[in-house]
Formats: C-alpha cells, sequence, structure tokens
C-alpha cells in the first residue's frame, strides 16, 4: 500500500512501524509519529469533513490546534466514540477508526450541499426564529428540523467506561508551551530552585523547532538542542506534554487536561484516560507560540489550501508534501521558506503571490534563483474545484 505524498526520507516519524488505520471506511497506512491529518495526506486524502451551515467541502488548513476544518470522530469500539477530534491533534495508532462528520450519505456525495441552493435566502445573521408562520409549526416542523441540523459530530449515548483522575499541584513557575522559549525559559527557572512546571498540547516537547532543520541554537541543530535541554530538565522540572492548558482562574489557579491513554490503541486496563490537573503557580509563563495567519480570498475555504508554516510542518516533521503543484500567496518573507522547502523536495511551485509591490530580500532573491515565478503587487483572486482546489486566479 503506497503512500503517494510520502516523501523518501526526513521527518520524525518512525518508518519501521507501519501503522493501518481507517477514513470513512477506506484503508490507508501511515507510520509511528504521524497525526491523521498528516497521514491522510500522505495518502492523498483532502476533503475530511463539510461546513456546518451549507455542507461545503473542507480540507485541513494547519497543523495544530487552532485547525477549524477537519473536525472527526474517533472510534474505539461501541463505548468510546468521541466527535469533533482535530485531525492535527490525533495521534495516529494501528488500528485506528476515524469518520468525517456533518455529511449524508457520503462525504463525497452529500444530500446536505443542496442547502447551497437556499444560499440568497439565508444570509450570515439570519435569525431562524424568523420561521414563525405558522405559529403551530415552530414546535413541530421548524424547531425540530433545526435542532436536528446543529452540530457536527454525534455525541455518544451509551456511558463513558473510562475513567479520569484529578490532581493538585502547586508550583512557582509554570511554563505553558514547550517550545524554544518554553523550554529555555524552563531551563533558567530551574537554575535558580524554583519548581517548575511545564506542559505543551503536542506530544512531544520542541514546539517549532521539530520543523526547522536549518536552525541552531548555542550551535546545536535545533532537534538536537531540544533533546539536551530535556534530559537537563528531566530530573528537576515536571515535563508534561499531551497538556493542555483551558483556564486562568482567581488567586492564579490554572487548569490543566492530560491526556493520558487516548493515543494508544489498547489502553492498559483501568488506566485512566485522562487527568485534570489544578495548579496553584506562583507565576505563569505563556509560551504558546504564534499561530499565521490566512489570508482572506474568495474561495479561501476548499480542501488544499493551507497555511504555508503548515506545509513546512508537514514536510519536515511528518515527511509529507500537501501537493504536487503550489501557488503559494503571502504578504511577508516567511512564506518563501515554505517554497524553497517544497521545492528542494521536488514539489513545482507555480508560483509566489507576493501582495507588496515590491518585495525584496534574500529570500525573494533565493527563490528567484531557483525558477519560481514571483508576482509582485498581487493576490488570489479565486479558486476553483469541488473536492479539492484545482486553480487559483491572480489579480
Amino acid at each position: 500500500m503506497t503512500q503517494p505524498f510520502r516523501v523518501a526520507d526526513g521527518g520524525r516519524i518512525d518508518r519501521s512501524q507501519p501503522l493501518h488505520f481507517t477514513f470513512d471506511g477506506r484503508s490507508c497506512v501511515g507510520f509511528a509519529g504521524d497525526t491523521l491529518a498528516s497521514a491522510l495526506l500522505a495518502n492523498d486524502i483532502h476533503l475530511v469533513g463539510r461546513s456546518f451551515k451549507y455542507h461545503r467541502p473542507r480540507g485541513i488548513l494547519s497543523a495544530g490546534s487552532e485547525e477549524p476544518n477537519a473536525l472527526v470522530t474517533i472510534s474505539q469500539g461501541s463505548q468510546r466514540v468521541t466527535p469533533n477530534l482535530r485531525a492535527t491533534q490525533v495521534e495516529l495508532y494501528d488500528g485506528l477508526i476515524a469518520h468525517s462528520q456533518n455529511r449524508f450519505p457520503s462525504l463525497r456525495f452529500d444530500l446536505g450541499a443542496l442547502a447551497g441552493l437556499a444560499a440568497p435566502l439565508l444570509p450570515a445573521g439570519f435569525v431562524y426564529k424568523s420561521f414563525m408562520w405558522p405559529p403551530s409549526f415552530w414546535k413541530r416542523v421548524y424547531e425540530p428540523a433545526i435542532r436536528r441540523a446543529a452540530g457536527l459530530g454525534q455525541a455518544p449515548a451509551t456511558p463513558d467506561p473510562d475513567r479520569y483522575l484529578h490532581q493538585y499541584a502547586h508550583c512557582d513557575v509554570l511554563i505553558i508551551g514547550g517550545g524554544a522559549a518554553g523550554l529555555a525559559t524552563a531551563l533558567g527557572a530551574s537554575a535558580t530552585g524554583a519548581r517548575v512546571i511545564l506542559c505543551d498540547e503536542q506530544a512531544e516537547l520542541g514546539g517549532a523547532l521539530l520543523h526547522e532543520p536549518n536552525v541552531t541554537i548555542d550551535g546545536w541543530p535545533a532537534p538536537g538542542w531540544v533533546r539536551e535541554a530535556i534530559g537537563t530538565l528531566g530530573g528537576s522540572v515536571t515535563l508534561l506534554p499531551r497538556t493542555t492548558a483551558f483556564g486562568w482562574y482567581p488567586d492564579t489557579m490554572i487548569g490543566l487536561v492530560e491526556r493520558l491513554t487516548g493515543h494508544l490503541s489498547e489502553p492498559p486496563a483501568n488506566q485512566p484516560r485522562e487527568r485534570l490537573w489544578q495548579v496553584r503557580a506562583g507565576r505563569v509563563i505563556l509560551a504558546a507560540g504564534a499561530i499565521e495567519r490566512p489570508l482572506i480570498f474568495p474561495g479561501n475555504d476548499r480542501p488544499g489550501i493551507m497555511l504555508a508554516e503548515a506545509a513546512r510542518t508537514y514536510l519536515h516533521r511528518y515527511g509529507v508534501t500537501v501537493g504536487k503543484r503550489i501557488v503559494i500567496a503571502t504578504a511577508d518573507d516567511s512564506a518563501y521558506r515554505a517554497a524553497t522547502d517544497l521545492h528542494a523536495a521536488g514539489v513545482t511551485i507555480a508560483g509566489i503571490a507576493d501582495r507588496r509591490p515590491a518585495p525584496d530580500s534574500e529570500a525573494v532573491h533565493a527563490a528567484r534563483d531557483l525558477g519560481i515565478p514571483v508576482h509582485a503587487g498581487t493576490t488570489i483572486g479565486g479558486t476553483q474545484g469541488r473536492g479539492r482546489v484545482r486553480s487559483v486566479k491572480l489579480s
């Protein structure tokens, strides 16, 4: 079984451990270290869901917790069905069963897409209680139909068989985010003898350094520096990967949720699935990093349209190219890194649409030297395609 968009080498995946999974009944394969999103892209699956209102096709936009589109249901047996999980945060395991949501009878042929025909009658901000005539129809017809259409995934109807833990903790410094800034802060704080807790939502600490092969810190390649930092912190700092900070409460009480066994194909018997941490911290350091802002243009919601930094993440961390022929739109130099990296991986860069009237930097010259067309003062004017974007219009 092939993965047409998996590069021959590279990434932080373990190619010696193939993992088999299904998406909407289709058998696919990935590797240990993949997320569901990266494995889907490696298998050339870009259509992963439907929008809430008009059931428009939706694909994978990002590579992290900011993902708005790729919401899936994961099934681990009849009693363990979890809806509305981001495919970008679901760790792949052997035997994983994933389903798309908000479609009938199938993802590609969704009768709900007929709602798009009513778009002129249902503009943004439309108040559904406008369905008021005749009055008797509200309770019997309108409200039941609207409620059935609400939501994306279906909540499980059976009792939850899993166990969950509570834990209280105190620390001098709580660091939220395990990237370069978080790890450096933890090294400095722990050196003073402070009690430190560091949490990160990803399965592996390191943040953006995990997909920066050419970055060095103190003379170390980024991945090597991360390993050294974690090794140094391991004996003095409480490290909590797979842990999301979700609330800041009075008197510096921080709520954390730690995922313990949900990423395992066969969770150990009687082991808790998650742990709720209630941490009282002397100081809280937010080192959660930055989220790339998507550009706004007509048709920017089609499958196959993705953030540029996400494309770099999939390439360098998971060994996946997100397409064969790509157009990149940008308003600064950051996306040029994606262009040159993808070009080096064998991807055809059809062009870079740069909104700036006269971009001039080393990154721009490097792209032009590779023969990549750079269109200055240009942006995306529209896109075409259904299950995946097929063409773009520059304007």
